[in-house]
């Protein structure tokens, strides 16, 4: 029965968006995977897209990409994908699904609509640098 399917919750495992900081490039952010665990998370797999309804109700959305990442050792993090800052205003969503623990995770992170800022951003765990995190 639906009330026996144990649903695990998902501990230290993050997405963030990381500013790249290359001198001499233009402004560019990438999405990664963050395995703040004590042991490696296997079969990594994320789904991305973004999307946004405005006051007239007029739908904006993207393309639903697949990525798969394999195994994320402990305390890494391994790139999604780049993100655009034309996207910003969008709602991005990740949905991350991963074995360990000899059970299926899931999780969606979602990046609110003009979340990806500056101002947001604080120290992710694993890549020692600053960017916006989902918890």
């Amino acid at each position: 029965m639906k009330k026996d399917i144990e649903i695990p919750e998902v501990k230290n495992v993050h997405v963030a968006a990381v500013k790249d900081t290359t001198p001499g490039q233009e402004e560019s952010w990438n999405v990664f995977v963050v395995n703040n665990r004590n042991e490696m998370i296997d079969t990594v797999m994320v789904t991305s897209k973004g999307y946004m309804t405005d006051k007239f109700g007029h739908e904006t959305k993207t393309s639903v990409m697949r990525h798969k990442l394999g195994a994320v050792p402990a305390k890494t993090a391994v790139k999604i994908e780049p993100i655009t800052p034309e996207v910003f205003q969008l709602n991005n969503e990740y949905w991350v699904t991963f074995f360990a623990e000899n059970k299926l995770f899931e999780k969606k992170f979602i990046f609110g609509s003009d979340t990806i800022v500056p101002e947001l951003e604080e120290d992710v765990p694993v890549l020692n640098v600053k960017g916006v995190v989902v918890w």
